[in-house]
């Protein structure tokens, strides 16, 4: 060969090396000169990762401070599956640890497509201890809270739940979650080639949710539920309601619905058990919404309680023919005798007196087809029939509660005016927030404190006489009001089978301490007020009085 032949080949392999030798410097220069610091971070994120910790949700307690709903901890368990080394293997032993289904867990493990996937929310914290300890690469965990319920089935429809994530989605959780729902942090982990953790690069934080204390007294809240409950099975009805409220502040004290449900097991339970029907649910009143029409008539000094009347058995009104709940024949009656007695005929005979025109603002004075304030989501404002669409015959049926629904709290507030002297409170279950102490509104007059006190008077007639003597207490005097009312079928017209039975009162009559509102949907058996919601009425006062440790202000009528 050619010395000059042999010289020309080396030097195109020189060139072809420098050509290789420049391209692999001008590679270099742009991954480390113009790219290094997009390359550094991802390098730096193949060993960091930056995982958020869920800040501590508030606690809420009742109003002596026992816990109603509290934060219990857990671990969250997750991996990385690009991380995973032996995922048939990582499955096996995660289930066993975990106590799962490793044919759940390994399609997860192998899932290469994902950077992140859950193994288990919120684990059993000596449980995923242990996995901890076992140093599976592409594991990592996370503490975490678990929304817990120790008291149970107490005040579920109050409480509402959280969900897995910690949101509030019913109930006062719901409501009151910007407080107690806190701000979370993070941690950032530093992690070796195979996904394990090596240490903490940085920390954010975590702002822990308020507490809250509410108004209601779980004693007085479980006595509530267990009676109602009782109520339900022996009436076979539909359903029950009852409040306990303090008339002065309008501080709920207890809030019960029957049936209801374990708050822990929300998911499992069927949806129209969460709702609070003594918020949400609307019913025709019947007689105690009589309360409103007699009032309004002593407050425009149409009648006294002495004033009488001769009423027949039956009343015309337009195109309507009313009756008594009993059948009786013509007979003079007081005032007073009428609301002792309940008598339909003489409360439509006091409200033509009143008018119409009278009626609909005294309704209208009293909140009926309005909110009432409460501080729970959901409130529904009942309905109460505009004047301009009254017809000849509402003036017959408005006054005795029919044609207008309300809610169980609604007619507890209204009673709550008449034991407290004439003032139409806003009711409340919130009573502090954090260490702060909320204010609630006075409340505005709606009846004169001598109105109020003869009607206070009047009451007490029914449970000493009248229709709610199974509401009578020994030892106290009560006054209240029973309610009896026929439900609209589907067909629009009243039903011959299906009514609500109700009783309102308040005790000790002499200086009210505390108004009770108990409502039975659908009993079956007996129907009145008087039978099905008083003795209801007198167990809840019954307790209460003794918890509340409040005196006997008739002591003579105490049994020994």
């Amino acid at each position: 060969m050619k010395t000059s032949t042999t010289n020309r080949r080396i030097v195109v392999l020189a060139l072809v090396f420098a050509v290789f030798l420049g391209a692999t410097l001008a590679r270099a220069f742009w991954l480390q000169g113009i790219q290094g610091t997009k390359y550094a971070a991802m390098a730096l994120a193949q060993h960091r990762e930056t995982v958020t910790v869920p800040a501590g949700r508030g606690t809420i307690f009742d109003s002596s401070g026992d816990p109603l709903a509290i934060g219990e901890r857990a671990i969250t368990v997750y991996a990385d599956p690009r991380q995973v080394t032996q995922p048939r293997v990582a499955a096996m032993r995660i289930a066993h640890t975990l106590h799962l289904d490793p044919n759940q867990i390994y399609p997860l493990l192998t899932d290469r497509s994902k950077g992140f996937v859950y193994v288990e929310r919120k684990a059993d914290p000596a449980r995923a201890a242990a996995l901890e300890r076992q140093h599976l690469s592409g594991l990592g965990f996370y503490p975490e809270e678990q929304r817990t319920y120790p008291q149970d089935r107490i005040a579920a429809q109050v409480l509402g739940f959280a969900g897995t994530d910690n949101t509030g989605l019913e109930g006062l959780e719901k409501s009151l979650n910007p407080v107690l729902a806190g701000k979370p942090g993070s941690e950032t982990i530093v992690k070796d080639p195979a996904g394990r953790a090596l240490s903490i690069a940085s920390t954010r934080p975590e702002v822990p949710g308020k507490n809250v204390r509410l108004t209601i007294d779980s004693q007085i809240q479980a006595y509530a539920q267990q009676v109602l409950e009782s109520t339900v099975r022996q009436w076979g009805a539909k359903d029950a309601t009852a409040i306990v409220m303090d008339p002065y502040t309008g501080a709920v004290l207890a809030m019960a619905v029957a049936p209801g449900f374990n708050a822990n097991h929300f998911a499992t339970t069927r949806v129209d058990r969460h709702r609070n029907r003594a918020v949400t649910d609307t019913y025709e009143p019947g007689s105690t919404f009589k309360l409103v029409t007699i009032s309004a008539a002593l407050e425009d000094h149409i009648v006294t309680p002495r004033t009488s009347f001769v009423l027949a058995p039956t009343i015309q009104v337009a195109d309507r023919v009313i009756h008594e709940a009993e059948t009786r024949g013509t007979e003079r009656m007081t005032v007073a005798q009428i609301i002792a007695h309940s008598s339909n005929i003489g409360t439509i005979t006091i409200a033509e007196r009143l008018g119409a025109g009278n009626l609909a603002s005294w309704i209208n004075r009293w909140g009926f087809g309005r909110q009432t304030g409460i501080d729970f989501p959901g409130e529904s404002p009942g309905f109460a029939l505009p004047l301009d669409q009254w017809s000849g015959s509402t003036i017959g049926t408005v006054p005795i509660g029919q044609g207008i629904s309300v809610t169980p709290l609604q007619m507890a507030r209204a009673y709550s005016a008449i034991a407290n002297g004439g003032r139409l409170v806003t009711p409340y279950l919130v009573k502090k927030i954090g260490g702060r102490t909320l204010r609630h509104k006075h409340g505005h007059r709606v009846v004169s404190s001598h109105v109020s006190q003869e009607m206070l008077s009047m009451l007490r007639g029914v449970v000493l006489e009248g229709t709610g003597t199974a509401a009578a207490i020994p030892g106290y005097t009560v006054a209240g009001k029973t309610g009896t009312a026929a439900k609209v079928d589907s067909t629009g017209h009243y039903s011959t089978t299906n009514y609500v039975a109700s009783f309102v009162g308040m005790v000790p009559a002499t200086k009210p301490r505390l108004v009770i509102m108990a409502m039975v949907d659908e009993p079956r058996g007996a129907i009145f007020g008087g039978v099905v919601a008083a003795p209801a009425f007198q167990e809840i006062a019954r307790f209460c009085l003794q918890h509340l440790e409040v005196p006997p202000d008739a002591p003579q009528t105490a049994q020994h």
